[in-house]
């Protein structure tokens, strides 16, 4: 099945850039969409909109990946309306990308290929990022029979269409690696991805947030359920992804222990439930009685949707003096980092927080202020 085309076009409305939205009705991408608070209706234009902004490709990309195609090519880098500035000015654009449907040999060669990851039993979240980034790279190949794709094909994809819509360099990666993979145990033919551009990511800090912002951040959230899985997530460090697949049997009240299943890397883990999050978790269980997964969707025994628990974070950030920029992972990485500030040996936090290496809890070290605060500077010396 196609994902549906969300088509952006910039425009003017009420003296102001904008971008347009033009797709089918669809009421999951709306309930997306509204992800971004600026959307608004038109009527006057008969589509939703947003805000002009440079950075726009990148924030609908984020709000829709996997969800959608974008189709960019009526989307402009800088706008000036005739009637607002008179100055002749040389507009640059986006190079036009042709939104295609996929023949029956390309839809059949990624089912394919997501058979194929399943067998090998990749993660599901694995298969779905490699299924969508392959799918995105055929379609730009629509017409293009598989087998006469080559390097020089990939190259070409990569500028004129990651680089030109300035995706992310992880995304990226995750698309070279799903064309390589894809290329050398289905086609059995390797495609040369070192020849096309791989840049280094980033190494960044981990988002934190005080002990009193957390506290801020749970005491603002009125609703139990959403309180119960943030402080959760918190309590014990848990992955967004490892929360929403608690089950019942995962709660072990006499040894109070939270048994996590086949996480990260499919390995399990334990972690502990202090008294006062279990206090919490009776709360829950008392009114919300749910009968297989801890957490579960309106329709019941289902898992609760990842979307709506972020929609509640930042529903409640509102409520509070935080201005961070907040996610659901920054409380993962705050848990790691007040164990550290608190003392506990980094081989201990290793195990809680389920890491393959030491060296990727040790970037923790970097965030702890409370080895930084006493060291003295020079200029109070002076």
């Amino acid at each position: 099945m196609n994902l549906p085309i969300v088509v952006l076009k910039t425009a003017f409305h009420n003296e102001k850039e904008i971008v347009q939205l033009h797709f089918a009705k669809n009421d999951e991408l709306l309930q997306l969409l509204r992800g971004n608070r600026n959307l608004r209706w038109s009527q006057t234009m008969k589509c939703w909109y947003l805000p002009f902004d440079k950075n726009i490709r990148q924030d609908v990309f984020k709000l829709l990946k996997g969800a959608a195609f974008l189709d960019y090519s009526g989307l402009k880098l800088e706008i000036k309306p005739e009637n607002l500035n008179p100055v002749t000015s040389i507009v640059k654009t986006i190079q036009p990308i042709t939104i295609q449907e996929l023949s029956e040999e390309h839809l059949k060669k990624i089912n394919e290929f997501k058979n194929w990851m399943r067998s090998k039993r990749y993660s599901e979240s694995t298969i779905g990022t490699y299924h969508d980034a392959l799918k995105t790279f055929l379609r730009f190949y629509a017409t293009k029979p598989i087998a006469e794709i080559s390097n020089k094909d990939v190259i070409l994809f990569n500028n004129n269409y990651i680089l030109a819509n300035k995706f992310s360099a992880s995304y990226q990666n995750q698309v070279v690696n799903a064309i390589k993979l894809f290329f050398r145990k289905i086609e059995l033919k390797n495609i040369e991805t070192e020849l096309v551009h791989r840049p280094k990511r980033p190494k960044l800090l981990p988002n934190v947030l005080s002990k009193e912002e957390v506290r801020e951040l749970l005491e603002k959230t009125s609703n139990l359920k959403h309180k119960t899985m943030l402080s959760l997530i918190y309590a014990c460090g848990l992955r967004c992804g490892e929360l929403l697949r608690l089950k019942l049997e995962n709660i072990d009240t006499k040894r109070n222990l939270l048994i996590i299943k086949q996480s990260k890397g499919r390995k399990d883990r334990i972690t502990p439930l202090s008294p006062k999050i279990l206090n919490l978790l009776n709360e829950y269980y008392k009114t919300y009685k749910p009968k297989f997964y801890v957490f579960e969707g309106q329709t019941g025994e289902t898992m609760f949707d990842e979307r709506s628990l972020q929609l509640a974070l930042k529903s409640n950030l509102l409520k509070t003096n935080i201005k961070k920029p907040v996610t659901l992972h920054w409380l993962r990485h705050s848990y790691a980092t007040h164990l550290l500030e608190n003392g506990t040996d980094l081989r201990y936090i290793q195990e809680l927080l389920g890491h393959n290496s030491s060296r990727t809890t040790e970037i923790y070290t970097h965030v702890s202020t409370k080895s930084l605060q006493k060291i003295a500077s020079p200029f109070d010396s002076l």
